[in-house]
């Protein structure tokens, strides 16, 4: 029986990883092992952990990493410790192959352990791009580590293959998240407002709002400039998502409370709202506002219009509902005017979203199984184009 770990650190990318986890547990030739790290095990950020716990997985190793700060050194920081961690548990569990997903600081501290203790490396969403964030770079890193690859488009595909990795073992399978889109029983909409006690307007935005982290001390005032435009929308009411543990993170996050604390009547704010939660949400918003990749990746799925700010997200596959502005008040206020535009509603009904239209868990575990059973051999040649 082969043993597949899975390594997991914020609440968002364990809703992602959900059915393929689910998969690989009820697999009678798998043996699953899950190791989580990061915000998961943080009270600040909502102690998520629980939530796997909860929905009926064992948990293998639990890595304490985050330091209380939301600086560069603090998270160069919390990066050593996360080495350490996954070092030890790599030692115990020895698992025959770590399946990670995306590109944040506390999956390349896990697969730049795995891949010195000479562990096949299987990276979910490799050769995206976003060009204001550091996963940039830790993207492109990981993919140079792991030994199967699985994208979200053809372009993703090619570009890993542009960096050299071999075409044989880079997939595209499309975005994992459309998957739990269409096979989660998502809450309608009076059991969400009862459930996040909350009940929607006449209109309703979902906010999600990350640091840039290659820019320098931008995040207030980038985010100030999001708050004053919601204020010149008195009819329009808001759930915020809070930031990730990024630099600057903490200092949007407080924003958001004291802007739900002064706007009890418009605004509520969540930690984590789950999976569940989050897409039943997204199912009903008039938009999406912020700068997440869920904004880019999954709400396509639903014709909801995204107004995607700033740099966070530049380079990514962008379709027709998406609606990019600069964070600034007046840019701001234009897209959400558009956003909110009965002609914008109807020019996205037959938008297509290109990152598929689910059945990814599937189409992964089948190439994993099919790689472990021939045989990995770890030394890589540089396929050059």
């Amino acid at each position: 029986m082969k043993k597949i770990c899975v390594v997991t650190g914020t609440r968002a990318e364990y809703g992602l990883f959900r059915p393929l986890i689910k998969r690989i547990k009820e697999d009678d030739e798998l043996q699953l092992q899950l190791i989580v790290t990061g915000m998961h095990l943080s009270p600040e950020f909502g102690l998520t952990y629980k939530e796997i716990e909860e929905d009926g997985f064992m948990i293998d190793e639990k890595i304490e990493m985050l330091i209380s700060s939301a600086t560069a050194v603090g998270i160069s920081k919390s990066m050593g410790l996360a080495m350490i961690g996954f070092a030890d548990a790599f030692g115990r569990l020895k698992p025959d192959m770590v399946i990670v997903l995306g590109d944040r600081y506390e999956i390349f501290s896990a697969v730049s352990s795995a891949f010195i203790s000479r562990i096949p490396i299987a990276h979910i969403h490799g050769g995206e791009t976003t060009e204001g964030a550091f996963d940039e770079g830790f993207r492109h890193s990981i993919t140079k580590m792991s030994y199967l690859h699985f994208t979200s488009t053809e372009k993703y595909r090619k570009r890993i293959i542009q960096l050299g990795e071999e075409p044989s073992r880079v997939f595209n399978v499309g975005a994992i998240g459309i998957e739990s889109i269409k096979t989660l029983d998502l809450l309608d909409k009076k059991k969400l407002e009862q459930n996040i006690n909350f009940r929607f307007g006449i209109r309703t935005a979902l906010v999600t709002f990350h640091p840039v982290t290659l820019e320098d001390n931008t995040a207030k005032v980038q985010f100030q400039e999001l708050l004053n435009t919601l204020d010149k929308f008195n009819d329009l009411k808001v759930i915020f998502t809070k930031a990730n543990s990024d630099t600057d993170g903490r200092i949007i996050n407080s924003m958001i409370d004291d802007y739900v604390n002064k706007n009890k009547d418009k605004a509520v704010d969540f930690i984590s709202m789950g999976q569940l939660r989050y897409l039943s949400a997204m199912k009903y918003v008039d938009l999406v506002i912020g700068n997440s990749s869920s904004g880019i990746v999954e709400a396509p799925s639903f014709k909801v219009a995204t107004i995607n700010i700033g740099d966070r997200q530049k380079g990514r596959i962008q379709p027709g509902t998406v609606i990019n502005c600069q964070p600034i008040e007046s840019e701001i206020y234009k897209a959400i005017k558009l956003g909110l535009s009965d002609n914008f509603k109807e020019k996205i009904k037959d938008a297509v979203n290109p990152y598929g239209n689910g059945n990814v868990s599937e189409k992964i575990l089948y190439v994993i199984k099919d790689n472990l059973n021939k045989g990995i051999e770890l030394k890589k040649s540089f396929y050059d184009l």
